[in-house]
């Protein structure tokens, strides 16, 4: 789990990145970012219900895809809002380095690392 000042802590900082941010889509796993004047990165991973039903399955989720988010804070910058949305349950079993594989290219897409 990354640490709590790497997160968001309102929903209005989530809305803004949603509503300003760009998108970058992969079949499983959704990036939304912009940028920010808080000079330090958020991060977030929005998991519905729809993609899994089971609390325990979408927190499986969501603490797997943050884990792997801290791996990439050393190389990361600038200060950015970063959302995560899942589209797939396969990232609850899938394994790490394949995981790893997937955010590190969305990041790389996104020019934040």
């Amino acid at each position: 789990m990354i640490a709590r000042k790497y997160r968001f802590h309102s929903r209005g900082g989530v809305r803004y990145t949603y509503k300003n941010g760009k998108t970058i889509r992969d079949a499983k796993i959704s990036l939304v970012f912009a940028k920010n004047s808080r000079n330090k990165q958020r991060f977030a991973v929005v998991v519905s219900k729809k993609v899994l039903k089971p609390a325990v399955g979408r927190n499986r989720i969501r603490r797997r895809v943050y884990e792997t988010i801290r791996s990439f804070l050393p190389q990361i910058k600038q200060p950015v809002d970063c959302i995560f949305v899942v589209y797939s349950k396969e990232l609850a079993t899938i394994d790490y380095s394949e995981l790893h594989k997937l955010i590190e290219n969305l990041l790389k897409e996104a020019n934040i690392i």
